[in-house]
C-alpha cells in the first residue's frame, strides 16, 4: 500500500450559494490538490458533509471527482456507520472498481466494546474486495479503538492495511506504530501531530488543513519521511496557526473559509453546519494573504 503513504486530503462538497453540489468548484479543488503534489485524495469522509447529501448527491460527488481526477491520483472511498450489516450492504452494491481503498469509521453513537469494534471490521473484511482503512476518531464515535484491537485486526485480516489515528493522543499512535505488523501503516487523522507521528514511524496524514494549502503540507509530510526533521518543522511552525482557526467552529466550517479566501469555492455548509463568524473569517483570510 505504498500508494497510501505521504499526504492524502479529505476532500470538502462544495455547494452552490443556493445549497446544491458545485461540481465545477469541486473539480477546481480537485486539480488545485493534483497540482500542488498530493499523493492521493478520500472521498466522501467526514469533511465532504457526507452525512448530509441524498445518495444521489453521493454519486455525483464521487463522478465528478472521478472525472475530474481522470486516473491521475489514488482515490480512497469513504463508506462506514453504526449499524454494520447496512455498511456490509453498501460494500457489496457499491462500484469501487476506481478505488485504491476504504475508508471505514469506527461505529459511532453505539458505544461497541473493543471485542464489538473486532468484529464490526471482521464482518466488513469479509466482503470487502478493497484494502480497509480503519478509522478511528473518538472525538466523533464517542468510543476509542484500542491499540491492542488495532493490532489483532492487523494480524488477523490481510486486507485490513492501515488506520486514519484521529484521537490526537501521541502515546496511543506510537503504541499503534509499535504494535502492529511492518507493513500496516499508520496514517495520522489530526493535523496537528501529523509531523510528529510520521517522524516516529508513521505513514503520513489524511488532512484537512493540506487541501487549503497542499504544497506547503505535502513537502512538511515528504520531508518527514526523509527524516529531515528541522525542515519538516519549519513549515509546521509556520502553518500551525490556520491548523487551530480551521477547527475553531468547527469541521469543514475553516477549511471552506480557506477556499472561500482562495476563490475557489462559496463558505456555504448545510445545517446543522454553519459558517464561520465574521471574527474568525477575517484571521483566515488574512492568514491566507500573508501565507
Amino acid at each position: 500500500m505504498k500508494q497510501l503513504i505521504g499526504t492524502g486530503v479529505a476532500l470538502i462538497t462544495p455547494f452552490t450559494k443556493q445549497g446544491a453540489v458545485d461540481t465545477a468548484s469541486l473539480t477546481s479543488i480537485v486539480n488545485f490538490q493534483i497540482a500542488n503534489k498530493i499523493d492521493y485524495l478520500v472521498v466522501l469522509g467526514t469533511t465532504a458533509e457526507s452525512a448530509v447529501l441524498s445518495k444521489d448527491e453521493k454519486q455525483l460527488v464521487i463522478d465528478t471527482i472521478v472525472t475530474a481526477n481522470a486516473g491521475r491520483l489514488p482515490l480512497v472511498l469513504g463508506i462506514g456507520g453504526n449499524n454494520t450489516q447496512a455498511v456490509m450492504d453498501e460494500f457489496k452494491a457499491t462500484d469501487l472498481s476506481v478505488f485504491t481503498a476504504i475508508l471505514s469509521v469506527s461505529p459511532m453513537y453505539n458505544k461497541p466494546s473493543q471485542e464489538g469494534i473486532y468484529r464490526h471490521f471482521a464482518a466488513i473484511a469479509s466482503v470487502s474486495v478493497k484494502p480497509i482503512i480503519l478509522y478511528n476518531v473518538p472525538g466523533r464515535t464517542a468510543s476509542n479503538m484500542e491499540p491492542q484491537t488495532v493490532a489483532r485486526l492487523a494480524r488477523d485480516f490481510k486486507n485490513i492495511v492501515a488506520i486514519k489515528e484521529a484521537k490526537g493522543d501521541m502515546v496511543q499512535a506510537m503504541e499503534m506504530i509499535s504494535q502492529t505488523p511492518e507493513e500496516f501503516l499508520v496514517i495520522s487523522g489530526d493535523d496537528m501531530i501529523a509531523l510528529p507521528m510520521t517522524l516516529a514511524g508513521g505513514a503520513g496524514v489524511i488532512s484537512v488543513i493540506a487541501e487549503g494549502f497542499p504544497k506547503a503540507f505535502s513537502s512538511m509530510i515528504n520531508l518527514a519521511l526523509q527524516r529531515k526533521v528541522d525542515q519538516s518543522y519549519a513549515i509546521h511552525y509556520k502553518i500551525a496557526p490556520a491548523i487551530e482557526y480551521i477547527f475553531e467552529q468547527g469541521n469543514p466550517a475553516g477549511i471552506k473559509a480557506v477556499f472561500a479566501a482562495r476563490n475557489l469555492c462559496e463558505p456555504t455548509l448545510r445545517l446543522p453546519l454553519v459558517e464561520v463568524d465574521a471574527a474568525l473569517n477575517e484571521k483566515i483570510k488574512a492568514f491566507v494573504q500573508a501565507f
